[in-house]
């Protein structure tokens, strides 16, 4: 992501800062879900500003986290804020690669919510992510999926039609893949909505309250293109699913003896 592009959607978030179309009181259930101790160490994988680290430690103070991302106007604003939270102490944000992200330990919980892409698909986010989570740990992802077969206006606007599948064919490469499902949630319309809405409006607004910045022209532009393609492209065609996921424990083969 170029830096006018990360530069403007720093911005279009400041008003929704969980970069997907949930509910703040949808986040703080996944959270609470996730985190039953709240001393546990958080990784999340392409994290932004680190809003998901912020809300789960100030609201747990066992817990230790870290976030990757490779916009660095996103995590300077991520700073400041996990400053002035007083959190710097537990909560370190790290400009790199989510995919080549290495760290000494592993982790209780991993996040990788509207981020996918990073990997290059669902199935690569779900390989990253094991490597970093502990046993007995939680992955928290979150992608999209088709509600519906996409017509016409949807691939129109830059999506192809294998970029997603069907819910049930999404969870079933899931299941393949070892993991088991522990909870889930699907995003309703009115969580998208008001994430299309906060995200084109607070770009749009302030476009028109930085008239003087370079940059303006290009924010009224793309929260223009954004809400066109949301509008007429894929509203009520995307959807978005975040799941809790863990794998079984391997265990050694059982040998049974038998009696003749």
């Amino acid at each position: 992501m170029d830096r006018l592009r990360q530069k403007l959607s720093t911005i279009a978030h400041g008003d929704h800062h969980i970069a997907a179309p949930l509910h703040e009181s949808t986040v703080r259930h996944l959270l609470d879900l996730a985190l039953p101790h709240g001393d546990e160490r958080v990784l999340d994988l392409g994290c932004g500003e680190g809003a998901w680290l912020l809300r789960a430690a100030a609201e747990r103070p066992g817990v230790r986290a870290d976030g990757v991302d490779v916009s660095d106007s996103a995590l300077a604003l991520g700073r400041e804020r996990i400053a002035a939270a007083g959190l710097a102490d537990r909560v370190a944000l790290h400009e790199e690669d989510a995919a080549s992200y290495s760290a000494p330990h592993q982790y209780d919980v991993v996040l990788c919510v509207g981020a996918t892409h990073a990997f290059g698909g669902l199935l690569p986010t779900l390989e990253a992510a094991r490597k970093h989570l502990a046993p007995g740990g939680t992955l928290i992802v979150g992608d999209g999926f088709w509600e519906q077969a996409p017509g016409p206006e949807t691939l129109q606007v830059g999506f192809r039609e294998d970029e997603f599948m069907s819910l049930p064919n999404t969870v079933d490469q899931v299941l393949l893949d070892q993991w088991i499902p522990v909870h889930g949630h699907i995003s309703s319309l009115a969580e998208w909505d008001e994430y299309e809405w906060a995200w084109t409006g607070t770009l749009s607004r302030w476009a028109l309250d930085n008239a003087a910045d370079p940059d303006s022209a290009e924010a009224l532009r793309t929260a223009a293109q954004h809400r066109e393609e949301w509008l007429r492209g894929y509203r009520g065609t995307l959807g978005f699913l975040t799941m809790l996921l863990r794998q079984q424990a391997r265990s050694e083969p059982q040998h049974t003896l038998f009696r003749h």
